[in-house]
Formats: C-alpha cells, sequence, structure tokens
C-alpha cells in the first residue's frame, strides 16, 4: 500500500532462531503465485469448487479448507515454510498463507456459478496488472486499473500474524533489556487518539497492517528502539481512540523519543529490517543530550527499500514524556494524540 510520504525500515537481521536456509531463496510473490497455480488445479473438482463458493466472502481462510483430496497438503506446507523464510520469521512459528477473495463485490458472481480466478495478490501499488489462473491452470491476465468482471481470489501472507511476529523479531534485536523496576511505578505515555489522511490500498490489497518504531536512548546511553503494532488501524481519514500506550519511559535515559508509522504490504523481511535498523542506529553516540534518529534511520537505507516494501506512513518527532497535546507528525500525514500516563506498580 502506498501510505502517502511513507516511512520505509526494511530490517533484516538473524533471529536467535533464524529460518533454516533453503537451497534457493524465493520472494513472497513467486511463492505465493506458485500456490495459486497449484490451487487453481484444485478447482475442476466440483466439491472443492462447491467449498470455496461456501467459504465465501473468504476473508483470510487459510488454504487448507480447500484441500479435500489431499493434493494440497505438501505445496502448502512447503509454501507456509518459504513465506516465513522470505519475511525473516522464526521456522514453524505460524501458518502464513491465506486466500481472500479480492473484493466484496464479487461474492455474488461466485455464488452464481462464475468460474474463480486464483491469483496471487500484487504486492506493488503500482502494479498495472497481474496474472491469475482459471479452474484447471490456465493463465489470465488481469488489469489492476479497474474490479475485474470475474471474481478473483487471491493468495497472499496473513499480513496481521506476520506484523506480530515481525515487531518481535525487531524487537529482539534492537530492544536493550528494561532496568530494574521503580519503586512504585513509572510514566509512560498514552495514544488518546490517532489518524492518517491516506491509508487506502487499491482495490487488490487488503487493509492496512500499521506497526510503528519508537527510538531513543536507554538508561546506559545507547540508542534503543521499541516496536508495536496498531491492528485497528485500517482506514484512512478516520480519529481511532485506542488508549495505547506506546512509549515506557523507564526506559530511557532522556525525556524525548521519536515515533516511526510503517505499514506492511506483505513482502517486508522483518529480519532484515531489524539488521538495518540495528547498523543505522549503530554509530549514533550518546553526546550528552538528546538527538532526533529517524533522519538517521532514513539516511541509512539503500534506496531500493524506497518502494512498496514496506511503506512508511509517517513520523513524529520528539515527544517528551510530560506531553499532553494533538499533534501533526512530520510527514503531514498522520495526527496524533498522546497524554502521560502514570503505570502503577502491582
Amino acid at each position: 500500500m502506498r501510505i502517502a510520504p511513507l516511512l520505509v525500515l526494511a530490517i533484516a537481521g538473524a533471529l536467535v532462531t533464524a529460518p533454516a536456509a533453503t537451497a534457493k531463496t524465493h520472494n513472497v510473490s513467486e511463492i505465493t503465485d506458485s500456490l495459486a497455480r497449484t490451487i487453481s488445479a484444485e478447482l475442476t473438482d466440483d466439491r472443492v469448487r462447491n467449498t470455496l463458493v461456501e467459504l465465501a466472502p473468504l476473508d483470510a481462510v487459510d488454504p487448507s479448507s480447500l484441500d479435500i483430496n489431499g493434493r494440497l497438503t505438501r505445496p502448502l506446507a512447503t509454501a507456509n515454510a518459504d513465506l516465513l523464510a522470505a519475511k525473516g520469521l522464526p521456522a514453524g512459528a505460524a501458518r502464513l498463507a491465506k486466500i481472500r477473495l479480492a473484493h466484496d463485490s464479487m461474492v455474488k458472481q461466485l455464488r452464481a456459478g462464475a468460474a474463480p480466478v486464483i491469483a496471487a495478490a500484487p504486492n506493488d501499488d503500482e502494479a498495472t496488472k497481474f496474472t491469475g489462473y482459471l479452474p484447471g491452470g490456465k493463465p489470465l491476465t488481469l488489469s489492476t486499473a479497474t474490479i475485474p468482471v470475474q471474481p478473483v481470489v487471491f493468495v497472499e501472507v496473513d499480513v496481521t500474524t506476520a506484523v506480530q511476529l515481525g515487531t518481535e523479531v525487531i524487537q529482539r534485536y534492537t530492544g536493550a533489556p528494561v532496568a530494574g523496576r521503580a519503586a512504585a511505578g513509572y510514566w509512560a505515555t498514552q495514544i488518546t487518539s490517532i489518524r492518517f489522511g491516506d491509508v487506502q490500498e487499491p482495490w487488490f490489497k487488503g487493509d492496512a497492517e500499521i506497526f510503528a518504531i519508537t527510538g531513543g536512548f536507554d538508561l546506559n546511553g545507547d540508542v534503543r528502539a521499541d516496536t508495536l503494532t496498531l491492528p485497528y488501524l485500517d482506514d484512512e481519514d478516520k480519529t481511532y481512540y485506542p488508549n495505547q500506550l506506546v512509549l515506557h519511559w523507564n526506559r530511557y535515559k532522556y525525556s524525548a523519543a521519536d515515533i516511526v508509522f510503517m505499514e506492511d504490504d506483505g513482502d517486508t523481511n522483518y529480519l532484515n529490517l531489524a539488521k538495518a535498523l540495528v547498523a543505522a542506529l549503530a554509530y549514533i553516540l550518546d553526546g550528552g543530550a538528546y538527538v532526533p534518529l529517524v533522519n538517521a534511520i532514513l539516511d541509512a537505507l539503500p534506496t531500493s527499500w524506497w518502494t512498496d516494501d514496506p511503506d512508511f506512513v509517517d513520523a513524529c518527532y520528539t515527544i517528551t514524556r510530560d506531553t499532553n497535546a494533538t499533534m501533526n507528525c512530520a510527514g503531514g500525514n498522520g495526527t496524533l494524540g498522546v497524554r502521560p500516563f502514570w503505570v502503577n506498580e502491582l
């Protein structure tokens, strides 16, 4: 998804339990395209086709639901393992392959007996066409300019699950241990409201999956980055009121930190994203005063990452422990309301 002037942070790195290496590393598009072609071959069976219709509107359905003949078991296992590796996530952590009806308007055609087209969901917002497969595997080229007449079933990554696992990967690389507990609690910053002017996906994309990376200096004066997911942020120009804690000030030396908002379009490799982030921050030293970290992160990223994987949404600079305001983020795309919040010790 293209979220206005977005922030792209591709961080990959080795996990403590990194995915096992394979002979060839496939990207997400190759893996989902191969699986789409395999699933299309099964749809010549009326029982499989009827099951697909019964599952409509197909919102993040596990393709194993279509494995009536047992021929999808091995391809699905391979695809799920390859997707985890491609996204830099721990082996065996989840089943990431999902199928989704491309648009709600297609439910009627599917139930009326129209032949479904199975395709890999395009990862690039700027794509002008994509290849799908009719039942039996015959390829068909479709345009992204308009919603197709025939029902399209996308094979894609369960990005909600991937973001959750991915932020844990980043946290493992970039988050320093938290110091001892305060005597009676600590101050945090709470998001009271949040709104983005552009989180609109094209028709062939699912909901936005936004996560945040916070940056500051830890109690030892070293740069640290923490992560959090914002699964409720789906729609543009809509204000959300999550009351979510975003900064925990017992982790920081200075009363200031930055927040970078990003969105996973499916191809994000969190292991590489984590490595890039660590590399970008490694040379920033504590000079006795807080310095913003957003620019250093952006400047360190290869130009190839300023594409669809992942998208930069916006960044809010220098939020302090005492900030109690609704503020515009740097790119003009986000509006963030925050306030201090005292977290009591149990």
